[in-house]
């Protein structure tokens, strides 16, 4: 058979930026300070998702480049009268990527410690964004003295496809802003895990039903299990602090009700896929619900 050629180009880019250790420390003390500043609470959880039921900052995207490339369609198919319109557009695009931009970097400073390509990768997004939305703000205000300003827009805007390249990458292959457990493939029975006397009170394990790992917790007397993966970054939930009928993820402390694996507090987006337990002969089984 004939070997299989990668279209050209596929990849090289993101291969080439995922290469770069002259990256790291920049990268690493800008993820530092973010993760400083966007402390676990109200603030982190909007810009998580959490209120949303799934990740933000796709969302605010959509806002941001969709009113920014709307005033460079107009910029050049428009004709003069369309101008004023263009400029208002770009400023709407300038005010929206306020909290895109807040977003994009929460969502990055979660993910890039140990993962040496989201770190890279993400800080070359974040840079040829900010080149695209530095580029359009000097276009507004070319226009806001009367210059025409059309040409720095189009510049921004091919700044701006980079980012989205780069964006497309960090969300589809390595999986930023999805849910962790969603690609998960539980056994659809129930599966013994654990000798009912391995787990006392208060303590929690971490068990594998036919390779799907599951975070199993006793607590006042009665069995919890839950996706042992947090839906947010796959930090493992057995590792965290148990609360009243609570679980707190280790990594960015997420929060999750035992019974069910709702969500309590942010930064996740997603609830955590809960299983039913039971005890047969001594032994602990669970089954997905």
């Amino acid at each position: 058979m004939p070997e299989r050629l990668l279209p050209p180009g596929n990849r090289a880019p993101v291969r080439t930026l995922a290469s770069l250790e002259v990256l790291d420390p920049p990268a690493q003390a800008i993820a530092k300070k973010v993760r400083e500043i966007l402390k676990p609470g109200p603030l982190k959880e909007a810009l998580s998702g959490s209120w949303l039921g799934h990740a933000f900052h796709p969302l605010s995207t959509d806002a941001t480049v969709g009113t920014l490339m709307s005033a460079l369609m107009l910029d050049w198919l428009g004709g003069d009268e369309s101008q004023d319109a263009a400029r208002r557009l770009i400023g709407i695009g300038l005010l929206s990527a306020v909290p895109t931009v807040a977003s994009g970097y929460s969502d990055w400073a979660d993910s890039e410690v140990g993962n040496d390509s989201v770190r890279r990768i993400g800080i070359v997004h974040a840079a040829a964004n900010a080149t695209g939305a530095s580029l359009f703000a000097a276009s507004w205000a070319r226009r806001r003295s009367g210059g025409s300003g059309r040409l720095l827009a189009l510049a921004g805007g091919g700044a701006l496809a980079a980012g989205a390249y780069l964006g497309g990458h960090l969300s589809f292959a390595e999986g930023l802003g999805v849910d962790h457990t969603a690609f998960e493939h539980p056994p659809e029975d129930w599966t013994p895990v654990l000798d009912e006397s391995e787990l006392g009170e208060g303590d929690k394990r971490c068990v594998l039903a036919e390779g799907t790992a599951v975070m199993v917790a006793r607590q006042g007397g009665e069995l919890h299990a839950l996706s042992d993966h947090c839906s947010h970054r796959g930090g493992p939930l057995h590792e965290g602090d148990l609360g009243d009928g609570t679980i707190t993820c280790p990594w960015h402390h997420s929060v999750f009700e035992l019974s069910d694996g709702a969500l309590v507090h942010g930064p996740a987006a997603y609830p955590q896929p809960a299983w039913d337990t039971r005890v047969r002969d001594g032994r602990i089984e669970v089954r997905r619900r």
